[in-house]
């Protein structure tokens, strides 16, 4: 019986273009200084009224609402701690972020707070807990996830990936739960009740 051998470079060669035929989702996340993150442990989905939903609502509502199950949310239609929110764009966009601390980093060392003369308990700010804005211009359309207070009615809390979506795409389904699932992997919360 012949031995077969592969030489090394073709295995090298069909690994590299293997990674290179899916894409690649480069994520941002911008927060709110004012979130009570610590205090979350309910979410909800707020229902897209803009385009036809019957394949992104089911892909983008079981991987968003499993990656926050993994993390110790519980999702709960009545009253809702958080509210989750996406859109798709699908032209060029011009989308403005924050260049702020980094989410976890910024998580451990919050915590110091205090009632207000309201009796609102609030937080210290830190000196660097500024908004400095960057505006994103250079992309084919955006996956965008917000976070939102349900009792503010803030966004608290927002992560986006500059991606050209294509719904006619037999992969397609597979581009939004891989794009969706990098995003919200930035969201590193982890429910106290899960601790």
């Amino acid at each position: 019986m012949k031995r077969l051998t592969i030489p090394l470079f073709v295995v090298v060669l069909a690994l590299a273009t293997s990674c290179f035929s899916s894409k690649d989702f480069i994520t941002e996340y911008d927060y709110n200084y004012t979130g009570s993150f610590k205090k979350y442990k309910t979410f909800a989905f707020v229902e897209s009224t803009e385009m036809d939903t019957t394949i992104l609502t089911p892909v983008l509502n079981a991987t968003i609402g499993a990656r926050l199950g993994s993390q110790g949310f519980r999702e709960q239609e009545s009253k809702p701690d958080m509210l989750v929110s996406y859109k798709i764009f699908t032209d060029s966009v011009r989308y403005r972020g924050y260049v702020q601390p980094e989410f976890d980093y910024w998580l451990n060392r919050t915590g110091m707070t205090y009632r207000n003369a309201e009796g609102e308990i609030e937080r210290e700010q830190e000196k660097d807990e500024t908004y400095n804005s960057v505006k994103y211009a250079k992309n084919n359309g955006m996956l965008v996830i917000y976070v939102i207070d349900s009792k503010k009615g803030n966004t608290i809390w927002q992560g986006y990936t500059a991606a050209k979506f294509d719904f006619e795409s037999p992969n397609f389904a597979s581009d939004i739960t891989r794009a969706a699932y990098r995003v919200m992997n930035e969201f590193k919360i982890v429910n106290k009740m899960m601790e």
